[in-house]
């Protein structure tokens, strides 16, 4: 199983690197959603909250929620074995993450730094959820989490299918261009 973690950081004052709206009405300064799936959806969906930075262990615990996540959600798919597709942000290569990998036997696909173009977030979701976000206005963080629950609930399991499936020819695209930025 290949399970793809996400990060969006919404920030009120600009479009940010990742690609979202700038959502004028929010009356929180920023929020970070962190959105862990799969071929066949969303696993986890969690906030974290307003002025938490993420560090290795807040990965590790949010690594333990996905675990439970992916116990309830997939069964059996634990004794398979996840392969987990992250950047190499620093809690993410921290020690304390990797002692984690290791206990649990979780593999890690690598991810060149730097490179939002073989990310499937970033060339498959980042466009419809930003699509799908602008115009609209949120009071709180919750009705956020709320409305990005449902967007995630009612998409089509083939999208998420598809993104993932994807990774493979953006692979093989960049191996064509020596390297070079994978352009959709």
């Amino acid at each position: 199983m290949q399970t793809s973690s996400t990060e969006y950081d919404l920030d009120t004052s600009s479009q940010t690197l990742h690609g979202l709206p700038d959502i004028q009405s929010l009356r929180f300064r920023r929020s970070r959603v962190l959105q862990h799936r799969d071929a066949k959806g969303v696993i986890l969906l969690d906030i974290l909250p307003q002025g938490q930075c993420i560090n290795a262990a807040r990965h590790c615990s949010t690594l333990d929620r996905l675990k439970e996540a992916i116990h309830r959600k997939r069964p059996g798919l634990l004794r398979r074995g996840v392969v987990l597709q992250h950047d190499n942000a620093t809690p993410h290569s921290a020690n304390l993450t990797q002692q984690w990998l290791q206990r649990y036997g979780w593999e890690i696909l690598p991810h060149p730094a730097h490179s939002p173009d073989l990310a499937p977030s970033d060339f498959h979701l980042f466009g419809p959820l930003k699509r799908h976000l602008g115009g609209m206005a949120f009071e709180t963080e919750d009705d956020l989490i709320s409305e990005l629950r449902n967007w995630f609930d009612n998409l089509d399991i083939d999208f998420f299918r598809v993104g993932i499936n994807s990774l493979l020819s953006c692979w093989q695209k960049c191996i064509d261009l020596h390297g070079d930025y994978v352009e959709k």
